[in-house]
């Protein structure tokens, strides 16, 4: 992988905790499903990914600019840098303890 300033050195502790550990805030407020949850490095927003119908982890970095998140799904241990689009690793602990990555169904 190719290094990033803002991936560069990443551990699970940069993120602060996930405001909502186990579902997409967005999701939940509309009443729409999620596949798997990503985490705003910069506030802590929990999104859907772009393999969920409503993409709310990229339309959140398109409306505040806060150019990482990460996975919080487990097993996980990455980050992704929408200014340089690329992948970076995240360091020991990947997720916050609470995140279950659970799905609405």
């Amino acid at each position: 992988m190719s290094a990033c300033e803002h991936l560069e050195n990443l551990a699970a502790s940069d993120f602060p905790p996930p405001r909502t550990p186990n579902a997409c805030e967005d999701c939940l407020n509309e009443g729409t499903q999620w596949v798997q949850l990503r985490e705003c490095r910069t506030c802590g927003d929990v999104g859907c990914c772009d393999s969920s119908p409503r993409k709310h982890a990229t339309a959140h970095f398109h409306q505040t600019q806060h150019p990482v998140m990460r996975s919080i799904m487990p097993g996980d241990a990455w980050a992704w840098c929408y200014l340089h689009s690329i992948y970076g690793d995240v360091g020991v602990a990947s997720r916050h303890p609470e995140a279950v990555g659970s799905r609405r169904t």
